[in-house]
């Protein structure tokens, strides 16, 4: 489609994001979106930024791109322990961009929102001479003084991770244009399931009430276990004693590190898991497990906290083990 044949920015946002929208997006033709948090709420805010070529392939498919985009900020509200309740995107699209890319984009988002009953509530549209930018700002609510900070974890706390490890490292390696041999070994299956779980983050929205009922700290898995884990017992100023061999990992990641045995490494330290990563106290951590069970998302004890501030000693079948990097770095 020719430039001057695209909708422009008002009937860009009337055909593509309309349908998504809230109530609180003032059918988005106000200049900002409203919302109203009940009594006795607090509202939890965050904002992620997604660049083409950075955190996703530029000829990745606009449906997933969309579906990720909003994904990755409802899984750190899930961690926090709030409900979601509408988010804000700017969309700087480049030069060449078309309707069709459009339309798959919006449906990917409208997905995601729809999903996590997080309605777009406004934004802003613009072009750039550069690659495809975009960020979301997402709101959620909780009771005051109920949010789940990275920093409560205690000594003596268990360290729990819910769903598989690794599955998202992995996976970019099976989607990306430069696969490695270990690619080869897989099953059709396999690859299919690991390539979706980098495309299709599934943030764990059913853990969200149980960790704000039971867990002292918590955050989502997005640039790696090891990393993330460090990032918590920085801010609580603990320590932490790990088992590798108990960290939850697919059937497609077993076969690929039945192929390749390194990529374990990988798995523990990549990213792109949108996994949760939380302590809870020796009395609280059952009933954190058993209601996680109950809305089908198995939470996997894989350590302890320690007084030690900042040390984190890592296991495995094989030894000691220590990471020079332990996670996806934005700079």
């Amino acid at each position: 489609m020719a430039d001057d044949q695209r909708p422009g920015e008002f009937e860009l946002i009337a055909r593509y994001f309309a349908p998504i929208a809230g109530p609180g997006a003032l059918s988005l033709l106000d200049d900002a979106g409203l919302l109203r948090p009940g009594r006795g709420y607090e509202v939890v805010v965050t904002a992620d930024a997604l660049v083409a070529g950075v955190h996703f392939f530029p000829d990745d498919p606009p449906e997933a791109i969309g579906w990720k985009a909003l994904a990755v900020n409802l899984s750190d509200l899930t961690a926090k322990g709030a409900a979601p309740e509408g988010f804000v995107l700017t969309l700087a699209l480049p030069r060449g961009w078309t309707e069709g890319w459009l339309a798959g984009f919006a449906m990917g988002l409208g997905r995601m929102a729809k999903a996590g009953g997080c309605p777009l509530i406004g934004g802003d549209t613009v072009s750039t001479a550069g690659p495809l930018t975009l960020s979301i700002t997402a709101f959620g609510t909780v009771p005051a003084g109920r949010m789940v900070r990275r920093s409560g974890a205690k000594p003596g706390d268990v360290v729990l991770v819910s769903g598989s490890i690794g599955d998202g490292a992995l996976g970019l390696k099976v989607h990306g244009p430069d696969k490695p041999g270990w690619v080869a070994a897989l099953g059709k299956k396999e690859r299919a399931f690991l390539a979706d779980r980098y495309l299709h983050p599934q943030p764990r929205f059913g853990l969200a009430q149980a960790l704000q009922r039971h867990a002292s700290a918590a955050m989502d898995v997005s640039d790696g276990l090891v990393g993330d884990l460090a990032k918590l017992l920085a801010v609580s100023g603990v320590g932490a004693r790990i088992d590798l061999d108990a960290v939850p990992l697919s059937l497609a990641a077993r076969a690929a590190l039945m192929a390749a045995p390194a990529l374990a490494e990988l798995a523990w330290t990549g990213g792109d898991d949108y996994e949760i990563l939380c302590t809870a106290s020796e009395r609280e951590y059952p009933a954190l497990v058993a209601a996680a069970a109950e809305v089908a998302l198995p939470l996997t004890p894989i350590g302890r906290i320690t007084p030690e501030a900042g040390v984190a000693t890592y296991r495995a079948k094989d030894g000691l083990r220590s990471f020079a990097q332990g996670s996806f770095s934005h700079f």
